[in-house]
């Protein structure tokens, strides 16, 4: 049979007939990859047009745009062994005709616990496509292999994809309906799978790989624990944090999935994430840069729509077309990790330090310009510098996870672990804390405000008690914003200053294992029914 890629000779996709020609063959699955990550379930650019129309919340929607990510993060734990077992043909098959139907769902069901499943197995699907495709093309992006090259194209292909799909799903609505996105995705997911079966074969690899031996009520309870946090997080102002039962419930399951998940790692010999990933120098310390950072930049999710919005004024469409300026931060991140910490090698201190400085950059332009009469191009500076740090950091710390020295049977479950602490947590910790923070903030500037706004103002004391009353918390919330702002760049500069002191000197290089040794340890991890005995180090 025919394995992945030709052993020899010219990058060639035996997956695709050759009356395709072959310089056009890794284009076809660049288009396919698009469409995929262009599918996500729920679309949240669209969530006050779904509040509008429907009967949900915005912590609803927000809850099923999380699900999928998380749906997407454990995934990571099994896609290799779902790769091999599977050719390609059918893996993108499969994700089309799940993503069609999540897509149908979404746009109709008013039932959250449904939405949010849903959105959870879009995710899972999601991403096993998008590793079919990325996987495919590796050798023609890297032919040695070399992961930092790798994540730069990865990055920019998703991180770009989420502010292209915010910007089509607000003119879709502005220009019809929400729900014409979706019926969309559902044409372009229909042409996928036509295309599919047209010009991809079902080429499969030299071993059948058994999907038998996954621990599947491991992965259950981690993604019940996943769900419990982004619970917490999301409805935890609404429900007025540990006052309400839901939260404190959310709570005590959450931590009883995470418990059992830990105790049955202690004796497992192939739990979902073992203590190894768990427990590694790398994975540690990407998730505590992680936890930092993104909350540093946890005042995109809290901040940004709310200023634009409610003191600036904007509209739907002026508010969405600030992601393009975040989109040309994101490829500027993309070349800048590229041609730096990818093609010469800079250290992981030094790209570290950069995204950190391009962060307190980010918080002290929004601190000094944050006012009444800032024009939109004004935003182009803090936007693009926000999207340029997020991706260095994400760069650097995906590609740590792979030099780790984990073995590969352990490396995926280290991918759990990113995937949860750089997108679930990234996305939901951040802004519940920030928000928080905000909520007590304005209550005591406008108390404060309040106060004094007649003595120092006689001329607006004959004003409605209703027209103050908004001045003192349109006022409170620019004070409170900027306060806060201030806060965090101290922290963005206490950061960069500990990463500055340390004394790291690793720099990255190419150690991935070839596709013939993963699928022999693999192979080897089924095969084994008691023992840990699979170390097959990240660089054979």
């Amino acid at each position: 049979m025919a394995d992945w890629h030709a052993p020899q000779g010219p990058f060639d996709i035996p997956d695709v007939p050759n009356f395709v020609p072959r310089r056009l063959k890794p284009y076809l699955f660049i288009f396919f990859v698009l469409i995929i990550q262009f599918s996500g379930g729920v679309y949240l650019a669209a969530a006050s047009d779904m509040v509008g129309t429907t009967a949900l919340m915005q912590e609803d929607i927000l809850m099923a745009g999380y699900a999928s990510l998380i749906g997407l993060a454990v995934n990571f734990a099994v896609m290799f062994r779902i790769k091999f077992r599977f050719s390609n043909r059918v893996q993108l098959l499969a994700a089309g005709a799940v993503l069609i139907a999540a897509n149908v769902i979404c746009a109709h069901t008013t039932s959250v616990p449904l939405l949010v499943g849903t959105c959870f197995v879009a995710g899972w699907f999601r991403m096993q496509a998008t590793l079919a495709c990325n996987s495919t093309i590796q050798l023609w992006l890297t032919p040695v292999r070399d992961m930092a090259v790798f994540f730069c194209y990865v990055y920019i292909l998703v991180d770009g994809v989420i502010q292209l799909c915010g910007i089509s799903t607000i003119y879709t609505a502005f220009f019809s309906q929400w729900e014409y996105m979706h019926w969309i995705m559902v044409g372009l997911l229909a042409l996928m799978m036509v295309m599919v079966l047209v010009l991809v074969r079902p080429v499969r690899g030299p071993m059948s790989i058994s999907l038998l031996g996954i621990d599947w009520i491991g992965a259950l309870l981690w993604a019940g624990f996943m769900l419990c946090f982004t619970f917490i997080c999301v409805y935890g102002n609404f429900y007025d944090w540990w006052e309400a039962v839901e939260i404190r419930g959310a709570a005590l399951i959450g931590l009883a999935c995470l418990g059992i998940n830990l105790w049955r790692a202690t004796f497992l010999h192939h739990p979902y994430v073992s203590l190894k990933a768990m427990t590694n120098r790398n994975v540690i310390r990407a998730t505590g840069i992680y936890l930092v950072f993104f909350t540093l930049m946890g005042t995109e999710h809290v901040f940004e729509h709310t200023y634009a919005a409610a003191i600036l004024g904007f509209d739907e469409t002026n508010l969405i077309d600030l992601n393009w300026y975040a989109l040309v931060g994101i490829i500027a991140g993309c070349a800048f990790t590229y041609f730096t910490f990818a093609l010469r090698k800079w250290r992981y201190k030094t790209m570290t330090a950069i995204a950190f400085a391009l962060a307190a950059d980010y918080l002290g332009c929004f601190y000094f310009l944050i006012d009444y009469g800032v024009e939109k191009e004004m935003l182009f500076v803090p936007l693009f510098l926000r999207g340029a740090a997020s991706v260095i950091i994400s760069i650097v710390f995906l590609t740590s996870i792979v030099q780790s020295g984990l073995s590969f049977q352990v490396f995926p479950q280290a991918l759990t672990i990113n995937g949860f602490t750089g997108a679930v947590m990234g996305a939901t910790f951040g802004p519940a804390v920030i928000g928080e923070f905000l909520r007590h903030t304005v209550a005591k500037n406008a108390s404060l405000l309040s106060a004094n706004i007649v003595d120092f103002n006689p001329d607006i004391a004959h004003l409605p008690i209703e027209q103050l009353y908004g001045m003192v918390q349109v006022q409170a919330l620019v004070v409170s914003m900027k306060e806060i702002y201030g806060w965090l760049l101290i922290v963005a500069l206490v950061a960069l200053l500990v990463i500055l002191c340390g004394r790291e000197t690793v720099r990255p290089f190419a150690i991935f294992p070839k596709w013939s040794t993963i699928r022999r340890g693999i192979k080897h991890v089924v095969r084994t029914s008691k023992g840990d005995r699979f170390e097959m180090p990240m660089g054979q």
